[in-house]
């Protein structure tokens, strides 16, 4: 059922670009463990070993908070639609910030959304499927569009203020370093 390999493989490769919601699951060494669900079209396949995904601004900033720590994340990504199946990419991903010398290269592979705050790259190290017979069918019936109407709401100034407010610090108290990366 399930099967293991070292990079993402060409039959898979299309499975991935077909979803519409992956989830993201990081930890720090100590504290919560994080998972989000990611949707919109945040999502880029590199090569059979490295993927970056877009990050837009949210309630928290968990994530870059456990990867700029710990790097491990796994990234998920479950059929809700015709043959069943759960795939995981294994890895350690690093954040990529606005200030970063690499950032326009990744920049440029996204149309960047209201509220873009950096970019994951994550290096593959274990692909692995199982069978996802557990997981239910959906019907995907479109992308939210509240989180792009606040961000542009907000505005580029206003965004700023809500990184001080609510992404430069961890549930558990880790730095993000959003505001001197990005600002």
């Amino acid at each position: 059922m399930g099967k293991k390999y070292s990079e993402i493989p060409d039959n898979l490769t299309q499975f991935i670009e077909n979803q519409k919601i992956f989830f993201v699951g990081t930890a720090a060494a100590d504290g919560r463990v994080n998972i989000s669900p990611k949707g919109m079209d945040s999502f880029r396949i590199l090569d059979a070993n490295r993927v970056l995904w877009l990050s837009v601004t949210g309630s928290g900033n968990e994530t870059s908070a456990h990867v700029q720590e710990n790097p491990r994340m796994t990234i998920m990504f479950i059929a809700l639609e015709g043959k069943p199946m759960i795939l995981r990419l294994y890895g350690n991903a690093r954040v990529i910030h606005k200030s970063d010398s690499d950032w326009e290269d990744c920049a440029s592979l996204f149309e960047l959304l209201p509220g873009t705050r950096q970019i994951f790259d994550l290096t593959i190290d274990l692909v692995h499927t199982s069978c996802g017979m557990g997981v239910p069918f959906y019907n995907y019936t479109g992308e939210r569009d509240q989180l792009n109407a606040w961000a542009n709401k907000k505005g580029e100034e206003g965004i700023k203020e809500y990184w001080r407010e609510k992404n430069e610090e961890s549930l558990d108290g880790k730095i993000t370093h959003i505001i001197e990366k990005n600002i």
